[in-house]
């Protein structure tokens, strides 16, 4: 074998054993940042957003997301947004969970490189989307999308986090490729889409925040 071709074999190698290392540390991500999630929504469902075992199992949430969002960082900060084939199927699902779990400090940081992702096909614009959601409704202003729930202590249940033009979203939705929000909601929420009733809670969120109302 001619020197030219070890060397490609060789890069060919090494390139072949850095995916599939990125896809097993993603892979790892994935089950510490998610598995303990399904669970306390599982006990949720069972006993209730205030029960004990629910507040032990954010506890552990938290301690893995710390450790999940350092891992994180270090990929994007050292890879860039990587392509499909270098984080496997489950890739851009994993790195977009962690960052939608972190500080609006973080999604901020990464959100142009999540945006040059999808337009340069890596990523697909749902993901972008629930983070420019998860932004506005972190800085107090009205989500775009749809995307975000909200529990209210006072009611004892969740409801959509208000949004931006409710009689619009569906055409804004469909402009980037999401399923209607009647759609999006049954199927990720089991929620009852109302459009008249989003339309009254925007204007009371839009008049509490012009009053200086903080308990949005």
């Amino acid at each position: 074998m001619s020197c030219s071709n070890r060397t490609k074999s060789k890069e060919i190698s090494t390139s072949s054993k850095n995916q599939q290392n990125l896809i097993a540390v993603l892979d790892t991500i994935w089950a510490a940042e998610q598995h303990p999630i399904r669970s306390r929504d599982s006990i949720i469902a069972l006993y209730g957003v205030d029960h004990d075992l629910v507040k032990e199992q954010q506890l552990i949430i938290d301690k893995n997301h710390i450790i999940n969002e350092k891992k994180v960082k270090g990929i994007l900060d050292t890879y860039g947004w990587p392509t499909k084939e270098m984080s496997g199927e489950r890739g851009n699902w994993t790195l977009c969970n962690v960052i939608q779990h972190s500080d609006n400090e973080v999604r901020i940081q990464y959100l142009p490189m999540m945006s040059q992702a999808v337009k340069d096909k890596k990523l697909e614009p749902r993901f972008l989307v629930r983070a420019e959601d998860r932004i506005a409704t972190e800085r107090g202003d009205l989500q775009i999308y749809g995307g975000q729930m909200k529990y209210y202590p006072e009611t004892k249940s969740f409801n959509l986090w208000p949004v931006y033009d409710p009689e619009n979203i569906d055409k804004r939705r469909t402009e980037i490729g999401l399923d209607s929000i009647a759609v999006f909601l049954k199927n990720r929420f089991d929620f009852e889409w109302n459009l008249e009733e989003q339309i009254k809670r925007t204007k009371e969120f839009e008049l509490a925040k012009q009053n200086g109302n903080k308990q949005l």
